[in-house]
């Protein structure tokens, strides 16, 4: 589904990627762990084109989005649903209004369709349309607003999920619930899904490949049951749960 080759980005004098080379499969879940600001997150931003490339090449749908032009980078868009870490929903908007705002700037339907549309995203992140679609994003739950975000991402029915550390800041109960949450979206609607994390117990639950960043790199990709019983000594490090201790390349 999409195929990245030798990604590399720059902010100044820091080399954030070094060549990534991934390749996400259609119709499956693929998480990409690594350490805090080790560059997961600038991974999915390029897929977005929210970053443009150094070099290196992101093929999706025959275009290569690291050169495409503004024009190419709206047609991608219009196919990728993004969930950003904090929901980033628009506090100035109820949650109707939110969750109606990509239909209303990408396409031309009349408001009957919009608010169908609307109430089926609220209904599958398991939300009211009634009670909370006049509530402003202040008046939720950390986990409801996650669940708006999400129920927003997933309202122009997207052929690609992007998920930027979903249940980063929740108490696990409700962790558990957005994996669960991501788990059925993803049987319902059939997309193709990148999840960035670093909450191994959470995303073994929703992922079908994973890929370790590390220093840059991707240093192994592969499906559950050999990422879960890697002998990479990264990879075995992380998984060990000693990530937050000194990683160093053996």
């Amino acid at each position: 589904m999409i195929q990245i080759k030798g990604l590399k980005k720059s902010f100044g004098t820091k080399e954030v990627l070094k060549g990534i080379d991934l390749e996400i499969k259609e119709g499956l879940t693929t998480v990409i762990f690594g350490l805090s600001g080790g560059g997961k997150s600038t991974i999915i931003k390029h897929i977005v084109g929210l970053l443009k490339a150094d070099s290196g090449s992101i093929i999706f749908n025959g275009v290569d989005i690291a050169k495409a032009d503004d024009k190419q980078i709206f047609k991608v868009r219009n196919e990728i649903g993004y969930l950003f870490q904090s929901g980033a929903l628009f506090d100035s908007m109820n949650i109707f209004e939110n969750i109606a705002f990509p239909l209303r700037e990408r396409f031309d339907l009349p408001e009957s369709e919009i608010k169908k549309r609307v109430n089926e995203s609220l209904e599958m992140v398991a939300l009211s349309p009634d009670s909370v679609g006049r509530l402003f994003p202040d008046e939720l739950s950390g986990g409801m607003r996650k669940r708006a975000g999400l129920a927003r991402t997933i309202v122009a029915r997207p052929k690609v999920m992007l998920y930027d550390e979903p249940t980063t800041g929740l108490d696990p109960i409700t962790s558990d619930e957005i994996s669960k949450m991501i788990i059925h979206l993803q049987n319902e609607l059939k997309t193709t899904s990148i999840l960035i994390s670093h909450d191994i117990k959470e995303a073994f639950k929703c992922g079908d490949e994973f890929a370790m960043l590390h220093n840059g790199v991707i240093i192994e990709q592969s499906s559950f049951e050999q990422f879960k019983n890697s002998t990479n000594p990264i990879t075995r490090q992380f998984l060990d749960g000693l990530a937050d201790g000194p990683i160093k390349l053996i």
